[in-house]
């Protein structure tokens, strides 16, 4: 086994969250424009010069549109309705935290059934504002996407019809995990997080009537209170 070094393991950056970043991982700027191979991209850029901040092309062929937030809504909502466009199915919402400080990214995974074409669409939000328009009037699936991000990342949507935790119970109090200053053992010590499990009202998890109306399982025992299993000769 190698000595550790000075400079650590990998894992203590992680452990680490925010406040520490990688010396050698120095911010590049991205072009604002490369050659697109979706003409989305090219139809997005004439129709929306303002509200197109950049694009890139990823793994060879697949493109990424950087837009203004502020514009989130308009822009999808033209690339959904619009003949030549028709991206009827949002395959995923989902965010990125790079760590350091850095934007959060939301990114919606679109596929056009009709035209046969990915989009993938992103939008840059500053840590101190993680709020942005809610899709699900253009595409009801964004009801539980949205709702994860909510949930993992603590991106706001507005206009959401139903925007509360999906995945964490209501009454959640360490935060959003997947953000990257979140610790890896939570926020909370194991005594006291032990403590909140066991101490947890079974209504945070059943509606009274589920509570009310379950029936115990009983296990190796048939209708008549007899031994389960089959004979054997």
């Amino acid at each position: 086994m190698s000595p550790p070094t000075s400079q650590g393991s990998p894992f203590d950056l992680v452990a680490a969250g925010t406040g520490r970043a990688r010396e050698s991982s120095a911010t590049v700027e991205a072009p604002a424009a490369v050659p697109p191979g979706n003409p989305s991209v090219t139809a997005l850029r004439e129709r929306f010069p303002d509200g197109v901040l950049r694009n890139a092309v990823n793994a060879g062929d697949e493109d990424v549109v950087y837009i203004d937030s502020a514009h989130v809504v308009e822009l999808l909502r033209w690339l959904h309705d619009a003949p030549d466009q028709q991206y009827d199915h949002l395959a995923d919402v989902t965010a990125v935290d790079y760590g350091g400080g850095k934007p959060l990214e939301v990114v919606y995974q679109l596929w056009s059934i009709p035209h046969r074409r990915a989009l993938r669409v992103k939008c840059e939000l500053p840590l101190d504002g993680l709020e942005i328009e809610s899709v699900t009037g253009i595409w009801a699936g964004a009801n539980w996407l949205e709702r994860e991000v909510f949930d993992l990342f603590g991106v706001d949507f507005a206009g959401h019809p139903d925007l509360r935790r999906i995945l964490m119970p209501d009454n959640y109090a360490e935060g959003h995990p997947l953000r990257k200053d979140f610790p890896l053992r939570g926020r909370f010590s194991r005594a006291e997080q032990t403590r909140r499990a066991l101490t947890q009202d079974p209504e945070d998890y059943y509606v009274p009537g589920e509570i009310g109306e379950r029936v115990p399982q009983v296990i190796g025992a048939d209708a008549e209170g007899d031994e389960g299993g089959d004979d054997v000769d």
